[in-house]
């Protein structure tokens, strides 16, 4: 059976609220009766009722988390990061996921609103840009991770990857390396995060003076099979590349597999770069050289930016702004010297 506070009051020979006030931790209570309180809660198994606590209190120290796909390990060390901020802080974390559908993700959020999370975070959100001004509805606060368009609203805010400066990160030093024809395979299509990193692509590009040519363009779908599917169009080209920046490591890491299938060495063949560094990335054979972003960083920032919003009275007197952090670049066997 549950016990009560009543139960131990009775245990104790106290009233209610002295029990109340014991288990509260107040100074209203003699610490040798408090001692006493809470040795018999102990022994008697008593656990408070976090519903009625949410009531009483007006927070269910619960978190709810959005994230595109629990399969992602990219996703998961994020989420990781955001667990360890919550759990220190005294709460719970509520994951949704949302396939990366927009409609989905919208729907996902309303669902953890509705089971009073006091606040939410959703990675590599597309809802910042389509559904705004529902966000600004819910009156709780909402930080995006990774999100698809940097939007802020009275209750908005993301913490973001510097993409742009990856992707050129990524392609100089291939372009530091010797190669001249580098190749960049694609996310999904319509992602501003693909769009960053290929602008950074071209950016390292020009300032190298090497002219860009979209037939070293292809596109992927952030999965494995997409680098290798990527890898059909750019061996065909009449010159293909000694290169491949790849939007991600697990394009990256198809695209390993089907090159080594077609019994080329890498990096003696083809130089592949990828962007993430998820811990597969550092196993697979040759170990990939890629762009690390600050998973736990990402993940803790955004647990630090829900709790600051939620302070005192809320995101008015928060002082929380966007942030964005920039990865770095992690040199390993897949990518090697070029003779031009």
């Amino acid at each position: 059976m549950t016990v009560s506070i009543k139960d131990i009051a009775r245990a104790a020979d106290v009233s209610h609220s002295t029990v109340s006030r014991a288990l509260s931790d107040s100074d209203l209570v003699r610490a040798t009766t408090k001692a006493r309180i809470l040795r018999l809660a102990r022994e008697m198994g008593y656990s408070p009722d976090a519903r009625a606590r949410s009531l009483v209190l007006g927070r269910t120290h619960t978190i709810g988390v959005v994230v595109t796909t629990f399969t992602d390990p990219f996703i998961a060390e994020v989420v990781q990061a955001v667990e360890t901020a919550a759990h220190q802080h005294g709460y719970s974390l509520i994951l949704a996921s949302s396939n990366s559908e927009p409609e989905r993700e919208m729907a996902a959020v309303q669902m953890l609103w509705s089971k009073r999370v006091d606040g939410l975070i959703v990675t590599s959100s597309r809802i910042g840009a389509l559904y705004q001004s529902r966000l600004d509805s819910l009156g709780v606060p909402v930080v995006l991770i990774n999100s698809h368009q940097e939007q802020q609203g009275p209750y908005t805010f993301s913490v973001t990857m510097d993409n742009r400066h990856g992707g050129a990160l990524a392609t100089a030093h291939l372009l530091e390396l010797g190669h001249r024809r580098v190749a960049y395979v694609s996310g999904p299509a319509d992602h501003s995060d693909d769009l960053e990193r290929m602008a950074g692509y071209r950016q390292a590009l020009a300032k190298a003076d090497i002219v860009y040519d979209p037939a070293l363009i292809v596109q992927g779908t952030g999965r494995a099979g997409g680098g290798q599917v990527a890898w059909a169009s750019l061996a065909a080209l009449p010159n293909r590349p000694s290169a491949v920046f790849c939007y991600n490591d697990m394009t990256a890491i198809g695209l390993l597999r089907v090159v080594r299938e077609a019994n080329l060495s890498i990096p003696l063949d083809l130089s592949v770069v990828g962007f993430d560094d998820i811990p597969l990335a550092s196993y697979v054979e040759p170990r990939l050289t890629t762009i690390a972003q600050p998973k736990r960083d990402l993940g803790a920032k955004a647990m630090a930016m829900v709790l600051a919003l939620m302070m005192n009275d809320g995101p008015k007197t928060a002082t929380v702004a966007n942030t964005v952090v920039q990865g770095r670049l992690i040199v390993r066997e897949s990518s090697g010297y070029h003779a031009t």
